[in-house]
């Protein structure tokens, strides 16, 4: 007897429930409901979704893997905080990667990859939710590097981005990030459009650098 007629989910393709955790309090830190150095209860974790402390601490792994949690011996996890000076180094490596990736993709982008790069621009701006800000932000940036076609290097970039997403939200929900970025964002597609490799990267150095920079100005000055 064969039971494809009764629509069978595909269970193989089904998250764990290690990765339904990680996913949710990946989002819960990189809104900021969990504050710097604040500890990660796995007990209180593991009651809320009803489930061993198992799973959470997979989890919990995961996001240490990520930069978001560490380990302290006799506390525990708890949510990393980054200095001035790791957030800076991060910058500058968003820099040297992105930069290099932009310039093996613009020979190869084509009208289907302004298009979508110009409607993620409108979507953007028309955007109200600040969590939606920084995941268009990203999609802005993967759609102008996927033709470089170098897709362990996207992966990198996508790696620092994700660590840097919670003081992103922060930048561009305290300043006048959001505008910023959307005229930045668009002079870069614009640059990328007319094939000018030089200029587009220095928007994006500029884009980058501004970011930090505004960052910096909102952060507690006790850091």
């Amino acid at each position: 007897m064969t039971l494809s007629k009764f629509n069978l989910p595909d269970l193989g393709n089904t998250p764990s429930t290690s990765e339904i955790i990680t996913r949710h309090l990946r989002d819960a830190i990189v809104a900021g409901h969990f504050a710097e150095d604040e500890p990660i209860r796995q007990d209180d974790i593991a009651r809320q979704f009803n489930v061993s402390k198992i799973p959470v601490r997979e989890a919990l792994k995961r996001l240490e893997a990520e930069g978001l949690v560490m380990f302290q011996r006799n506390r525990g996890a708890m949510v990393t905080r980054m200095s001035e000076a790791e957030l800076a180094q991060m910058f500058e490596v968003r820099m040297l990667l992105e930069d290099k990736v932009l310039r093996l993709a613009i020979p190869n982008m084509t009208e289907a990859t302004f298009a979508r790069a110009e409607s993620i621009c409108r979507e953007f701006i028309g955007e109200d939710d600040v969590g939606r800000w920084a995941e268009l932000n990203w999609q802005l940036h993967a759609c102008l590097y996927e033709p470089a076609q170098r897709p362990f290097m996207v992966g990198l970039i996508r790696s620092v981005h994700d660590k840097l997403e919670r003081y992103l939200r922060m930048q561009m929900s305290l300043s006048a990030g959001k505008e910023r970025a959307d005229h930045e964002h668009r002079d870069i597609v614009d640059a990328c459009r007319a094939g000018d490799v030089e200029r587009a990267v220095k928007l994006l150095d500029e884009h980058i650098a501004g970011v930090c920079k505004t960052l910096f100005e909102f952060l507690p000055s006790s850091r």
